[in-house]
């Protein structure tokens, strides 16, 4: 006799793990509590569909926060595995120049939902729409449209809290922590960050995107762009520092980052164009020989005193380890992602409920992070095949 299965909210992770079920040994039921599934899904592709990055495993595993708690998962399933599956199902992939995974050019992100939701009907799973989790019964039974509903394994895939307009807006916490599962507040990831500009920088950049930087914080880099907002810094290079960022934040109520200008340059090179220029206006030289952006320059200029602006020495090392003052993080609702949820010593190796035998919770609901950049959405399907394949392998 087959067993049970019943999933709690749908998205990735809830696709791929119906994906990976047996289904001659399961029954598997998604329980969803929109009137469609994938919302989520849908609005990540807006800005442009990205799946996954094509980047080596090895370096692929250390972008996610902490690095080891979905390393076997993301090895059990890894970005090689997901373009794969993409196709099997009739979504061929490329790589674009960012390196980054995308749908092959003219599918739409509601092309790619629907040969997922075929492919789970062809299997047998069934969806059920406008149905909500509340709490579990007196046996642990997971209560749905208020009615218990009895089954061999439950797993939970309720998301974490930003994007509240597809649903995913972290109110199940509550009923976690009131059944004693150790759960962690969210906050906002992959966010602006703000900063307080001087008026006179601000207003004159306000929505120019700083290209081609690289921005530390602590011993962590990341390389790519930066738009220049009223709030302070957003963008991919920034993005991928949140975990770091949040830390500081959390201590000392401020953090410190520093912006390379020119990553491309040592300080040694740098300093070597400025001195050897023939051009004799300071603000020449850098838009000549340094090609920086008026909006880089507007940094310098703006935030240096003359002195150090004019000075070859200084000026060099501004230009190579800027540093700017972050005050506070974006909020939630205007976050990509969240950290917090369910906490990580509450679930086992394969993500099993500490208190309740049997019931699991994967995706974004856990308390890990990482970039954008086609991370969140593989490590969601990452967890989802790898606890499919421990639950057919007990039976």
């Amino acid at each position: 006799m087959k067993k049970q299965i019943t999933i709690i909210g749908g998205g990735i992770s809830a696709y791929l793990l119906a994906s990976t079920l047996d289904v001659e040994k399961f029954t598997v039921t998604i329980y969803e509590k929109n009137k469609t599934t994938g919302r989520k899904f849908l609005v990540a592709g807006k800005g442009g569909f990205n799946l996954t990055h094509s980047e080596h495993l090895e370096t692929f595993i250390k972008k996610y926060t902490p690095t080891d708690f979905l390393e076997k998962s993301l090895r059990n399933f890894t970005n090689v595995d997901f373009r794969n599956w993409l196709d099997n199902i009739g979504i061929p992939t490329y790589i674009g120049s960012s390196k980054r995974v995308y749908p092959k050019e003219g599918i739409k992100p509601i092309e790619v939902l629907n040969a997922i939701l075929k492919h789970l009907e062809e299997r047998g799973v069934s969806i059920k729409y406008e149905h909500i989790f509340s709490d579990w019964d007196k046996n642990n039974n997971p209560i749905i449209n208020d009615k218990p509903v009895q089954s061999d394994y439950t797993i939970f895939c309720l998301g974490g809290a930003s994007w509240k307009i597809t649903g995913s807006d972290g109110t199940w916490l509550n009923t976690f922590a009131k059944k004693e599962i150790k759960t962690t507040s969210f906050q906002a990831s992959n966010c602006g960050f703000e900063i307080d500009w001087k008026p006179n920088f601000i207003e004159k950049n306000e929505g120019i995107p700083l290209k081609n930087i690289a921005i530390y914080c602590d011993d962590k880099i990341q390389k790519g762009e930066a738009v220049l907002t009223k709030f302070g810094l957003e963008g991919n290079a920034i993005y991928g520092l949140s975990p770091q960022i949040r830390e500081q934040l959390s201590t000392t109520k401020n953090a410190l980052i520093f912006v390379d200008l020119k990553p491309s340059l040592s300080l040694e090179n740098v300093y070597s164009k400025i001195k050897s220029s023939t051009y004799k206006n300071t603000t020449q030289i850098l838009k000549k020989e340094l090609k920086l952006s008026s909006a880089q320059i507007d940094l310098l200029k703006i935030y240096l005193s003359k002195e150090l602006y004019l000075n070859a020495k200084s000026l060099s090392e501004n230009i190579k380890k800027f540093p700017l003052k972050i005050t506070n993080t974006a909020t939630i609702d205007e976050a990509i992602s969240t950290v917090g949820g369910i906490d990580l010593n509450a679930v086992s190796t394969y993500f099993e409920l500490k208190k309740i035998p049997n019931q699991f919770c994967i995706g974004e609901m856990l308390d890990w992070d990482a970039p954008t950049g086609g991370y969140l959405l593989q490590g969601c399907a990452s967890m989802g095949f790898s606890l499919g394949k421990y639950l057919n392998g007990k039976h």
